[in-house]
């Protein structure tokens, strides 16, 4: 086992070609083993850069050197290699290693990640900072095709290509994000897969530079030569355009072909482009044949009772039902077709369906063009995404007052997934902006009568945020009606305390409340439904009764739901 033997990336480079292929497998099996079958995690991702890893961790010299992985999908093999080799059996459990990347975590984890198309930022200001300080490494970010479908990467590639500072991007492109790749650059990199006569050309006359005395000299002077035959043989690259030096396609599950390349880009100046072609999924064949299933893993209990259904299956099916009736109703989501359930919708309303790619900002203001021509755009994006958005939520949709739906999910704490994919403040920067209206629901079947609620309301944009994961259980009887904008549920009365929560922690509040029962405390219990704007009538009357109010709520503290209820006592 040539697995037990890597402590950090220093004793990879102790292997051969063929013991580093050995390790591969032994890395696949480790992560089939753990993810597939104990923790759960993004395993298909993970399958599809154990080459790559291996390569990049040969021929550059972590942490001296900066290898900033994106999102951090990719990222298992990585952390297999840099010392966390025991305790992987740990990742996403309590207390364990995290399922992303995390400074504290690792002297080799150079860049928190957990959002998609930070690595070429990050990755652009340490190379920039390493110049400043007069100190020499060499700085790689790794980037997904998917990533690369978000505009801040295409941002960074622009301003390192100005800069001409030594950066090296690697794409690990296999042709997928989270779900099938969308939009013109799926295309443009479909073409470039494709076509090889430009790059087989560019690679003979590689081979015939390198025997020459000073070949690397030589071979550096002949990217003139090359620009002039690409554009014979091929259109413009993009890549080379923006300012970098193109090597590609090459296979990212060839070691020997990837450290060559690295040990070559290694020597030239300025930014470099590595287009690796990889399979999401690599050596587990279903994962091959599905990588859109297997992108996660989940663990299942055996003898479990069936679970009931996802809170985002109901705003799927929903939606899908509303828009039969309301041709209005188009539906936009931000590369999470089926998280966010709208592929029920994208099957049954393919004209008003669109996916955008990793684009929040788009996909808002998209939705905003849309309510201004009189459509009901519902901009289905998790909690924790929508943060991305921010200027395009208040510019775009609040203040203009559009009536643009905002489909949440994946709100308050999601688990495993760990503190980058909470959807904890969203209560607090959605409560300051102008216009919006913010509910929440207590279960699965007020979500259904809150999508109506959201529909039917032309006055402005509106937001319904819901947890992950499966409903509490309750039936999903008759057609969903829209409920009175600002106006709670009262759930039960008593003279002792009020609590009043708001959706996921309405269940809990009252359970709460039997448990004050049987200690003789006798409380009333309020499902607000709305933090914005709160039932002002109904919450004073309740802190009157009793002269004692808690508040309940799954997000941040401070501007949230219970700052709401503050403000208004504080008047």
């Amino acid at each position: 086992m040539y697995l037990e033997q890597i402590n950090g990336p220093e004793d990879l480079k102790k292997l051969t070609i063929p013991e580093l292929e050995q390790l591969a497998q032994e890395i696949r099996e480790v992560i089939i083993d753990v993810v597939a079958g104990k923790t759960g995690g993004h395993f298909a991702p993970n399958l599809g850069t154990v080459e790559l890893t291996l390569a990049l961790h040969y021929v550059f010299d972590s942490p001296r050197d900066k290898i900033v992985w994106d999102v951090g999908h990719q990222a298992y093999p990585h952390k297999l290699v840099t010392g966390r080799r025991d305790r992987f059996h740990t990742i996403r459990q309590e207390g364990g290693l995290s399922g992303f990347l995390q400074r504290e975590e690792s002297e080799h984890d150079q860049f928190g990640a957990g959002h998609a198309s930070t690595s070429i930022s990050a990755a652009l200001g340490m190379a920039v900072a390493g110049q400043l300080k007069g100190e020499r490494f060499h700085t790689v970010a790794v980037i997904g095709d998917g990533a690369l479908t978000g505009g801040m990467a295409y941002e960074a590639l622009n301003n390192a290509g100005s800069l001409q500072v030594p950066l090296i991007v690697v794409l690990n492109d296999n042709e997928m994000s989270i779900a099938p790749n969308v939009g013109a650059l799926a295309k443009y990199l479909s073409r470039i897969r494709t076509n090889t006569r430009y790059t087989q050309a560019k690679a003979e006359i590689e081979r015939l530079l390198r025997r020459l005395p000073q070949g690397d000299l030589w071979l550096e002077l002949s990217h003139r030569f090359l620009d002039g035959l690409k554009e014979i043989v091929y259109q413009t690259m993009i890549w080379e355009e923006l300012g970098f030096t193109y090597f590609g396609p090459v296979d990212g599950h060839n070691i020997r072909e990837l450290i060559e390349t690295f040990q070559l880009v290694k020597k030239i100046r300025g930014p470099v482009f590595v287009h690796a072609i990889t399979v999401k999924g690599k050596g587990y064949q279903p994962a091959e044949d599905d990588p859109f299933k297997h992108h996660s893993a989940s663990v299942k209990v055996p003898g479990a009772p069936p679970s009931p259904p996802k809170y985002q299956d109901v705003f799927g099916e929903t939606l899908t039902r509303l828009a039969e009736e309301d041709k209005r109703i188009v539906a936009i989501t931000a590369a999470m077709p089926d998280g966010t359930g709208l592929l029920p919708f994208a099957k049954a309303h393919p004209d008003r369906f669109f996916d955008v790619g990793i684009a929040e900002q788009h996909a808002v203001t998209f939705a905003a063009g849309l309510a201004t021509q009189g459509l009901r755009p519902v901009a289905a994006i998790y909690s924790t995404f929508l943060q991305r958005a921010y200027d395009q939520v208040i510019h775009d949709v609040c203040i203009q007052n559009l009536p643009v739906v905002f489909a949440m999910d994946r709100a308050g704490l999601v688990g495993e997934d760990g503190r980058t994919h909470h959807g904890v403040f969203d209560f607090a920067y959605l409560r300051c902006i102008p216009n919006m209206v913010i509910m929440a629901p207590k279960d699965e079947d007020e979500l259904r009568h809150m999508l109506k609620t959201a529909i039917d309301y032309e006055r402005g944009p509106i937001a319904l945020r819901y947890p992950r994961g499966s409903g509490v259980g309750v039936p999903l009887l008759g057609d969903p009606h829209p409920l009175p904008i600002g106006k709670g549920e009262l759930l039960q009365e008593g003279d002792d305390v009020a609590i009043i929560a708001i959706g996921a922690t309405v269940l809990p509040a009252q359970r709460a409340a039997e448990i004050l029962a049987e200690a003789g405390v006798e409380a009333t219990v309020i499902n607000a439904r709305f933090v914005k704007p709160l039932d002002e009538a109904l919450i004073l009357e309740a802190a009157r009764r009793t002269g004692l109010v808690v508040t309940v709520e799954d997000a941040q503290v401070a501007g949230g739901f219970g700052s709401a209820v503050l403000e208004l006592f504080a008047r």
